[in-house]
C-alpha cells in the first residue's frame, strides 16, 4: 500500500508565499519521478513541476521563475516553494509521484488527496 500525504495549502495575498509538501508512504521500492499539478474550477489537471531521479526539474512556464520544487530522498518527500503568488494560481495542488513497489513491478503513478490553494486580496 502506497500512500501520498499532503500538506501547505492555505489561503494567501498576492504576492506571498506559501510551501507544499508530499510525503510518501509504504512499500517503495524505486522512485522514478516527483510531480506537482494543479486543477483550477472548470479546468484540466495541469503540470505545475516535476523532478526525476537524477535531478533534472521541469515546470509549467506560468510559473518558471516563481515555484521551486525539491526532494528529500532520505524522507521520500518532495515540496513546491511556491513565491510571488498570483491570483490565477489559485487551484487545487496534487502530488504525484511515479515509483516501483517491487523491482518485478511495472511503474505506477499516485495521487496525493489534494491541497486548496487560494490566492486573494
Amino acid at each position: 500500500q502506497v500512500q501520498l500525504v499532503e500538506s501547505g495549502g492555505g489561503l494567501v495575498q498576492p504576492g506571498g508565499s506559501l510551501r507544499l509538501s508530499c510525503a510518501v508512504s509504504g512499500s517503495i521500492f524505486r522512485i522514478n519521478s516527483m510531480a506537482w499539478y494543479r486543477q483550477a474550477p472548470g479546468e484540466q489537471r495541469d503540470l505545475v513541476a516535476r523532478i526525476i531521479s537524477g535531478g533534472s526539474t521541469t515546470y509549467a512556464d506560468s510559473v518558471k521563475g516563481r515555484f521551486a520544487i525539491s526532494r528529500d530522498s532520505a524522507k521520500n518527500a518532495v515540496y513546491l516553494q511556491m513565491n510571488s503568488l498570483k491570483l490565477e494560481d489559485t487551484a487545487v495542488y496534487f502530488c504525484n509521484i511515479d515509483l516501483q513497489r517491487r523491482s518485478f513491478l511495472p511503474v505506477r503513478g499516485y495521487w496525493g488527496q489534494g491541497t486548496q490553494v487560494s490566492v486573494s486580496s
